[in-house]
């Protein structure tokens, strides 16, 4: 499964898949609208986790897409 990371540089979002120096694609607009973004540049990619920052540095949260190719039962 593919690993993409959300950070917030320069004033703007980037999706970049773990371990590559450039974006895959740069967002330009408020967070939650890059997450939304994200999702669907993943899904289309064929699935992923989206490995999501805090805008100060530090890791929020993560999620995989399709949420079916989760690798593990948890709750919530």
């Amino acid at each position: 499964m593919e690993s993409f990371h959300l950070v917030h540089e320069d004033g703007k979002y980037k999706l970049k898949r773990e371990d590559a120096e450039r974006a895959s694609k740069v967002i330009d607009s408020n967070k939650q609208d890059a997450i939304k973004q994200s999702k669907e540049f993943i899904q289309n990619q064929g699935g992923g986790s989206l490995k999501i920052h805090k805008n100060e540095g530090g890791f929020q949260e993560e999620r995989t897409y399709p949420k079916s190719n989760d690798p593990r039962k948890s709750k919530g």
